[in-house]
């Protein structure tokens, strides 16, 4: 098998249709970028899991009229308590501390904050973090001193549950997209193999195996698909570099999210490009063997 002759005909055939072929690629690249998009969100979301479910806590917040005596009763009742680990009590001055350090890259909601709007709490941690009712009925709200009984469970579970629905989203746009990559594939080999076929039926007829003709098209789908993926990884270091290094950067630095590691861009680059290069090249193969005689 001659390469060069192969090859020149694969250059050849992404000239003559080039309009195809970079809509082709376009096309490849947005599903794949979007895919790859819905794998870091997946890492994301695991990361965080690990981040806050290992730190859950029972928030118990006073009201504002609270007593030391009550005070000193409920902080009795925790250390008597088998279901609590640990507990720590946060004043008015060291939740507005720790505030203004979780949102210190936004100075603006700082400023309209007072320095009394946050409550006083205790930071309850769970032997069992399943077993928050337990604590809710022995602090029930409104009565002494209590004002809220909160589990940051509930609040994690809605949040995961969002960024589930946002992760398939994006899987499932990068599915339709790639439906549409792969017919856009077919179209382009049967519009090529079409404009080629006086080539083809010469070299048939001097001998030459059906794979042999049919390779050029397989390379340049898979060309294609490439570079579409080439493209998926470059915007998705775009989008490290100029959205959450920068945008993102106060949450991440207060641990609110987890970063976006260049590790976790390097592991699935090179699934996104054995996607697109092999969807591509199987989508033309298929295309060949179904539509076209060569």
């Amino acid at each position: 098998m001659r390469v060069n002759f192969v090859l020149s005909e694969v250059a050849a055939g992404l000239r003559r249709n080039l309009t195809m072929t970079v809509a082709m690629i376009l096309t490849t690249g947005i599903s794949l970028g979007l895919m790859g998009t819905g794998l870091l969100i997946a890492n994301m979301i695991g990361d965080m899991r690990e981040i806050y479910y290992d730190k859950i806590q029972v928030s118990i917040y006073l009201a504002d009229g609270i007593t030391d005596p009550q005070r000193d009763a409920i902080a009795a009742q925790l250390d008597s308590s088998p279901e609590v680990k640990d507990y720590i009590y946060e004043s008015k001055a060291d939740a507005y501390a720790r505030f203004t350090q979780q949102f210190q890259e936004q100075p603006a909601l700082i400023a309209n904050t007072p320095e009394d709007a946050l409550p006083e709490s205790f930071r309850v941690e769970l032997v069992n973090p399943q077993r928050y009712p337990v604590i809710a009925e022995q602090f029930p709200n409104g009565q002494n001193g209590v004002d809220e009984v909160r589990d940051e469970g509930d609040f994690l579970d809605r949040l995961f549950s969002l960024l589930n629905g946002a992760r398939n989203a994006t899987i499932a746009v990068a599915v339709v997209q790639a439906l549409a990559a792969l017919l856009l594939i077919s179209n382009t080999i049967q519009l090529a193999a079409f404009n080629r076929r006086n080539e083809t039926n010469i070299m048939r007829l001097v001998g030459a195996s059906r794979w042999y003709t049919q390779l050029p098209f397989i390379l340049e789908a898979a060309l294609a698909g490439l570079i579409g993926a080439l493209l998926a990884i470059g915007g998705l270091v775009l989008t490290k570099i100029l959205f959450v290094d920068k945008t993102l950067a106060g949450p991440i630095k207060a641990g609110i999210i987890p970063p976006v590691d260049w590790s976790a861009i390097a592991a699935i680059s090179p699934v996104i490009a054995a996607a697109g290069v092999g969807l591509a090249a199987v989508a033309a193969y298929v295309t060949l063997r179904l539509y076209v005689r060569l």
